[in-house]
């Protein structure tokens, strides 16, 4: 698969995701969404600019990143 099409292919996924917002978000529209994607990655984006595009994390990447947000690890250790 070339980059192109592993790009679209993951635009596609994006699109056609079931997106949930975070129960933690408040009422003043700080919020985001997380949508796990059809290749098992997941995918987070900020509800009040989803022309902005998501970030999207391998299943590994994401059980670290949300292992330190419980545990309140400092980014990058």
């Amino acid at each position: 698969m070339t980059e192109q099409s592993a790009s679209r292919a993951m635009q596609s996924e994006l699109e056609v995701a079931s997106w949930h917002k975070s129960t933690y978000s408040g009422t003043n529209n700080n919020c985001i969404e997380h949508a796990v994607l059809v290749s098992g990655r997941h995918a987070v984006r900020d509800t009040k600019d989803r022309a902005l595009g998501a970030h999207t994390f391998g299943p590994e990447q994401w059980r670290a990143f949300v292992a330190a947000v419980q545990d309140g690890s400092p980014q990058g250790s």
